[in-house]
């Protein structure tokens, strides 16, 4: 394995595992829906994830430097459309008898997957490691081993968030801790905001 591989597969690692959007979503997900009802969130994520790579390697990166307003109107409308994703975070109903809410669902595969391209976490990942590990010097062969490491990589690490959720149902089944708990999550996600907000002004 060349030493550019493995950086590219422990840059996947770290920046899929650590806290962001996603991960916090999926762990109030596996509290709010269980794991079998968030599956469809997690695989939304990692392939919408792995396709966007693929698009930015592509060259797709490209039209956002030479348009920077395409870019700053693209991440004003992420950032409106997080504090609305913490909002509905926020107000999910309490688990009543350890199932969910009848009124609340959970994010579908193509809602997930759509997110990514709003996601400023995801553009800062899927930018980073274009633009930083060449592993053939094929820009088309490069990208698809790019979006196919995080493909691999990124449903792991996920998964270990919704896993969370899920672990914490028994603990939080009381309707006052959870919803104490949708709170924060939703004050984390709107924490995750402000590198963007320092970015644009």
């Amino acid at each position: 394995m060349s030493d550019a591989l493995l950086g590219l597969i422990l840059f996947s690692f770290v920046s899929s595992v650590t806290p962001g959007p996603n991960n916090m979503m999926l762990l109030a997900s596996g509290l709010n829906f269980g794991l079998r009802r968030t599956i469809p969130h997690m695989l939304g994520i990692g392939i919408g994830f792995s396709i966007m790579t693929l698009l930015i390697g592509l060259g797709l990166g490209q039209v956002f430097v030479r348009f920077p307003l395409l870019y700053t109107g693209l991440k004003l409308i992420g950032a409106l459309y997080l504090l609305w994703l913490a909002w509905k975070i926020a107000n999910s109903g309490p688990l009543e008898n350890d199932a969910p809410n009848a009124g609340a669902r959970p994010m579908t595969f193509l809602q997930a997957a759509a997110f990514q391209w709003v996601n400023p976490k995801a553009w800062m990942m899927a930018v980073t490691a274009v633009a930083t590990y060449t592993i053939s010097d094929s820009p088309i062969v490069n990208a698809i081993i790019v979006a196919s490491a995080f493909g691999i990589v990124n449903l792991p690490c996920v998964s270990v968030w919704a896993l969370f959720g899920v672990g914490m149902r028994r603990l939080l089944s009381d309707p006052r801790k959870q919803r104490l708990f949708n709170y924060l999550m939703a004050v984390l996600l709107v924490a995750s905001l402000w590198p963007v907000v320092r970015e644009m002004f």
